[in-house]
């Protein structure tokens, strides 16, 4: 987000714009867009120093349902876009809207470069494990032998994992909720936007056409507090309908346990979202017992928060050493290049 925001009194209505939105009834993008509509008059910024950036997808027509400047751009492309603008104009709060297939598949190496420059934006992940917009094929977040119209014996393809592919990217802020849990995703989206640097944030999002009930099991009353971790800053890993369950270290090898005689909150993992070591383990945390041997609950929150330059203000810093050592550029000199040579 912008450092140079002056207070300003905004409501949701003023990022709405008079466009019919145009998703399937009962899709998860009405959430998030209601979500994102709430915080964004929260962060005291001016509405015209919002820009969004999308690319393609059911995700990607975000630009256009909110009233601020904005760029509905091509497949994968959005994170390089949005990087060129952060660049140009470091005083704008640039977001970017993309999805599971536009980020993670052709816009797969955009993502990476973003994340260890580390721009000073918001990136949202919509996730929903499917390619919606094209009408129903598995994407790179889609599970091993999912079937769908380009895998009818299903996939054989292994699943990305975003968060971990994140972390690898030495991103500087990383976390995960979903659309049926607007009160969470607010305060992630606030937290995001208050995060200088690139903040990457999958959102589990329901496609009810091609993908339904993906998620149904983090979200239904009767099932999500036993298979979600909700994940707060310097509490322990507690989860469970009775909050009777937790997770615990042996070691760097995650348990889960229940608490009672044997165990008590004292015995647990602590969540430290500054914990680099920790956050790596709590990304890999899938339910796979066909390789840890563990059901574990899915992890919801901030997994990982660190401070580092950012490449607008270390680009402007070189930009401005230069010009005071060496003084204005000579573009002929720079395109005739450092190595120069004569043909006898």
């Amino acid at each position: 987000m912008s450092a140079t925001a002056a207070p300003v009194n905004l409501t949701a209505k003023d990022f709405a714009t008079d466009q019919e939105v145009r998703w399937c009834p009962g899709c998860g993008d009405y959430s998030i867009l209601a979500q994102v509509q709430k915080v964004m008059p929260t962060l005291g910024i001016p509405k015209e120093n919002f820009a969004i950036i999308s690319g393609i997808g059911c995700s990607s027509r975000f630009p256009y349902y909110m009233n601020t400047f904005g760029m509905h751009s091509i497949h994968g492309r959005a994170t390089a876009i949005a990087s060129g603008l952060k660049a140009a104009r470091p005083d704008l709060s640039v977001w970017i809207v993309s999805g599971d297939g536009d980020s993670m598949s052709i816009g797969g190496n955009h993502t990476i470069h973003l994340l260890r420059r580390n721009f000073d934006v918001n990136f949202l992940v919509f996730n929903n494990q499917i390619y919606g917009l094209t009408k129903g094929q598995y994407s790179p977040t889609s599970e091993e032998h999912k079937i769908t119209k380009s895998t009818p014996y299903g996939s054989i393809d292994h699943p990305f994992n975003p968060l971990a592919l994140a972390m690898g990217a030495d991103g500087t802020f990383i976390a995960r909720s979903m659309d049926r849990d607007p009160k969470h995703l607010q305060e992630t989206l606030t937290r995001a936007a208050k995060h200088k640097g690139t903040s990457f944030v999958e959102i589990y999002q329901n496609c009810n056409i091609f993908n339904d009930g993906t998620f149904e099991i983090f979200t239904e009353k009767a099932t999500k507090l036993d298979e979600g971790l909700y994940l707060e800053q310097d509490k322990p890993l507690i989860f469970g309908a009775n909050k009777n369950k937790g997770i615990r270290l042996n070691g760097l090898q995650p348990e889960v346990v229940e608490l009672g005689n044997d165990f008590s909150a004292d015995d647990l993992w602590i969540h430290d979202e500054h914990d680099f070591y920790k956050a790596q383990i709590l990304v890999r945390m899938f339910d796979d017992p066909h390789k840890t041997g563990t059901h574990f609950p899915r992890p919801f929150g901030v997994f990982y928060e660190t401070s580092r330059p950012c490449y607008e203000d270390e680009m402007a810093l070189q930009i401005e050493e230069v010009i005071t050592s060496k003084g204005k550029g000579d573009l002929d000199k720079l395109l005739r290049g450092r190595e120069v040579w004569e043909i006898a």
